[in-house]
């Protein structure tokens, strides 16, 4: 993938398994990819509540698409967008910098995904 970079400038590692815009475990950013899921996050209970309140429900399984839903402390590649988003609300999750996307730099900014990062 071309943009298999991390935001700490070496090859992006694998978030976790079915994840991710591509359900590769890596948070590619394709073309299509319109929501830029590019952040590897270990989603919290805070974050996920914080997330349906917005509109877009992580936690409930949705077997006809393959989803078992996320509970506290799994990662999920996230919109970038919607991570800036939580951080404002003072509930971002934390990031996996290693398995975060460069892309996700058009939208966050990389001291604040380093002020919350897990490695």
């Amino acid at each position: 993938m071309a943009n298999a970079q991390n935001v700490l400038g070496t090859r992006l590692q694998l978030c976790c398994g079915n994840t991710g815009y591509t359900r590769e475990g890596f948070c590619y950013v394709p073309a299509g990819d319109k929501g830029n899921h590019s952040i590897c996050a270990v989603v919290t209970d805070e974050f996920l509540s914080f997330s349906k309140k917005m509109g877009n429900d992580l936690s409930t399984p949705r077997p006809e698409y393959g989803f078992d839903g996320l509970q506290a402390g799994d990662k999920w590649c996230l919109c970038a967008m919607r991570w800036e988003q939580a951080r404002k609300a003072g509930v971002a999750p934390k990031v996996v910098l290693a398995a975060t996307n460069k892309a996700c730099l058009a939208e966050v900014q990389l001291a604040d995904l380093q002020a919350h990062a897990v490695d």
